[in-house]
């Protein structure tokens, strides 16, 4: 996945309209790789990945070791891509072995000095969707431990991007677990392997972009965290600002050399600036007061955790690194509130739409004198006509002050003012979306050995359904030579300790069974609440997997009125007629809902269950009746309050999850509810208003775990 010739199918990032904020986040970021990475929220076509590619032009090219053969054979394998002449202390144990071959020495005080090296175009690596562990963090090479008779590791995709560029399009789709993997090897700088054998580790800096669409699902908020800036793409556009981006489409389309030639001085110009950026970065201080202003945007935006200031920081001295700057200034700080703090504040302030964010402009070349101010005398003589002392005595007080006229190091004022502030509106856009999308809820997933996409390999607990092929011969890989020597007449040795079955994982829904109180008084207003959440879910059940079932209870029992379903069409027509008074048989409602969800469960196609119970939690009606066993005479009457406790509490070993819904208008609630959802482990609300969109939202919060 290493894209080659990447930078010439680009599309130039000065070329890009608008997208100001992003342009500099990602220049930012280049400047400082080990800054932490950005990640780009936005719609369809919003040019999240053009702005990526677009970056990645501007990298300058990495010296690395020539690692090839003598003779001119292919090189063996190595733990480290990517290799840094100037940072011996990443070298792995074969590097040090060659270079003794070309007469170095790998404890001298030049170790690279006899090695040879290559320029090579800064790797810009794509992580698939459908990736699975292996490739992605190294495995076993099956070749060449066939070969050596040992575990040969092979390096995965995160070693590939090592001093480049680790781009994950649709993080929000990516496997959680992979997830996990990327982000611990990129935000440490090295990547860990215990696996099959392997115990080893190498380098893994890299500049790490990520995109997504809100619309096909959240990110979890701990991972967004993990990013040190995260902005939307999304923006508002003019008409000749929409007439430009599809000229220049049209343009790069028709010809892509013409099209590159036409902008390639302003590419150069910023290639040139980034590259003096990187070698002035080192150099740039920041002072305990600049931090402590930074810690204090912070804490007045209410943001958690330390990584804030710590990014913001990085932020602030890689753009004053990128303005040319050896110290950081008050410009420098803005920004890094701007790009890292506010994004995650939870006191967000109000927009200032005439406020922007762009590039700072290339500092001017060394030597180049700024304009001469005009000479004293002429100024003299200019105002040689005012002889007022006070004044003489006020340009005396500006001539002599002239460190006045310095920027400041901190800003003036707070720009995460709680009460009134301006800021730029398109970092806002992010924290709209992250919330408009109904936050970052974990869904179930179902893994299984039948079905589903391939994760990863595991030792196989009872027979093997489905071998993982690649992982049975990695782990028979190293055993070859010595098997061979037993039994010369097989070419390949696979004995039963070598087996692997795969590990599959496919996304899980949820099943929303609402359990109605349909007696008494406020029937129809619950049964109509129910109805309309029932549609309102069932509108998001397709991207989410989910299923709806309805069970009404009345008179001596509770009837399954919509099975578990996913079709609204379904939905609607068996909705039309729904009774209404009598009994409240609410200990045989619960029990139909927990039949309906353990067999929904033991399909294997569901991660979880919710009941969604509209009741007060009283019932008048014992189970034994709605069962139809005969009442025998002398039997003392059935404590109804704990027979309905006593059918909640099975709740928890079935693994259902219950939310009780109180829809009763009262000052003094009575408790039974709240008794029930205790019972089973649940939830209880009191919602005297519960309206089909309010019942549809906690029926959700329910699911996602809020």
């Amino acid at each position: 996945m290493v894209a080659s010739g990447v930078a010439a199918r680009s599309f130039p990032l000065a070329a890009i309209t608008g997208h100001g904020t992003l342009k500099l986040a990602l220049l930012l970021a280049a400047v400082d790789p080990g800054l932490g990475g950005v990640v780009i929220a936005g719609g369809r076509g919003t040019g999240k990945s053009v702005l990526a590619r677009g970056l990645h032009a501007l990298l300058p090219p990495i010296d690395v070791l020539d690692l090839a053969a003598p003779d001119g054979a292919p090189a063996g394998p190595y733990l480290n891509l990517n290799t840094d002449p100037q940072r011996p202390d990443d070298w792995d144990g074969a590097i040090r072995s060659r270079i003794k071959e070309f007469g170095g020495d790998p404890t001298g005080a030049d170790p690279a000095a006899l090695l040879p090296t290559k320029v090579i175009p800064a790797p810009f690596v794509q992580v698939p969707l459908g990736i699975t562990e292996d490739r992605l963090v190294g495995s076993v090479d099956v070749t060449a431990s066939l070969a050596s008779g040992q575990a040969v590791f092979q390096p995965g995709l995160v070693a590939e991007a090592h001093r480049g560029v680790l781009y994950v399009d649709e993080l929000n789709l990516l496997d959680d677990n992979i997830t996990n993997l990327l982000l611990a090897a990129v935000g440490s700088g090295e990547n860990r392997i215990e696996r099959e054998g392997l115990s080893l580790s190498h380098p893994c800096r890299c500049l790490l972009i990520a995109t997504y669409n809100p619309e096909e699902g959240a990110v979890r908020d701990h991972l967004l965290d993990r990013f040190a800036i995260c902005l939307s793409a999304n923006q508002i556009l003019e008409l000749e600002q929409r007439v430009e981006i599809t000229q220049s489409a049209l343009a790069q389309a028709e010809s892509s050399d013409a099209f590159r030639a036409k902008w390639q001085e302003d590419t150069d110009a910023l290639a040139t600036q980034l590259l003096l950026a990187r070698q002035w970065l080192p150099d740039v201080q920041i002072s305990r007061e600049q931090i402590g202003y930074l810690v204090q945007e912070a804490l007045r935006g209410g943001v958690e955790g330390h990584r804030s200031e710590l990014y913001a920081v990085r932020v602030a001295r890689a753009h004053a690194a990128l303005s040319g700057r050896d110290q950081v200034e008050a410009d420098d700080l803005q920004v890094a509130v701007r790009l890292v703090i506010a994004p995650r504040a939870l006191q967000m302030p109000p927009q200032d739409p005439n406020q922007q964010m762009e590039p700072p402009p290339p500092p001017p070349p060394q030597g180049e004198q700024p304009p001469e101010e005009p000479p004293e005398d002429q100024n003299q003589d200019d105002e040689s006509d005012n002889d007022d002392p006070e004044d003489d005595s006020d340009d005396d007080q500006d001539d002599d002050t002239p460190e006045d006229q310095a920027p400041p190091s901190i800003p003036e004022e707070f720009l995460l003012d709680p009460e009134a502030t301006a800021i730029d509106p398109d970092l806002l856009l992010f924290s709209a979306a992250k919330s408009k999308s109904g936050g970052s809820g974990s869904r179930a997933v179902v893994f299984s050995d039948s079905r589903g996409r391939y994760v990863k390999p595991m030792l196989p607990r009872g027979p093997i359904k489905r071998i993982a092929v690649d992982a049975t011969m990695r782990a028979a890989a190293p055993y070859q030579k010595t098997r061979r020597e037993r039994q010369p007449h097989r070419k390949v040795i696979v004995e039963d300790g070598d087996l692997r079955a795969k590990q599959l994982q496919r996304k899980a829904g949820a099943l929303v069974i609402f359990l109605v109180d349909a007696s008494g008084s406020m029937a129809l207003n619950r049964m109509q609440s129910a109805k309309g959440a029932v549609i309102r879910l069932l509108t998001e059940a397709y991207e989410n997997r989910d299923e709806v079932a309805l069970i009404p209870f009345r008179g001596e029992q509770a009837d399954v009125l919509l099975p578990p379903t996913r079709s609204i069409t379904a939905a609607r027509r068996r909705l039309e007629s729904m009774p209404c008074g009598g009994g409240s048989p609410l200990a045989h409602g619960l029990t139909q809902a927990a039949r309906v969800g353990a067999n929904a469960l033991a399909t294997g196609d569901l991660g979880q269950v919710v009941v969604v119970a509209i009741t007060d939690g009283r019932g008048n009606v014992p189970l034994s009746r709605s069962l139809g066993q005969p009442e025998l005479e002398g039997e003392e009457p059935v404590d109804l309050k704990e027979e309905v406790m006593q059918v909640a509490s099975r709740y928890r070993a079935l693994g259902i999850k219950l939310l009780v819904i109180d829809t009763e208008r009262k000052f003094i609630g009575s408790g039974m509810g709240k008794d029930l959802a205790e019972a089973a482990g649940g939830k209880y609300v009191q919602l005297p208003k519960a309206s089909d969109q309010a019942i549809a939202a906690i029926a959700m919060e329910a699911i996602n775990g809020v």
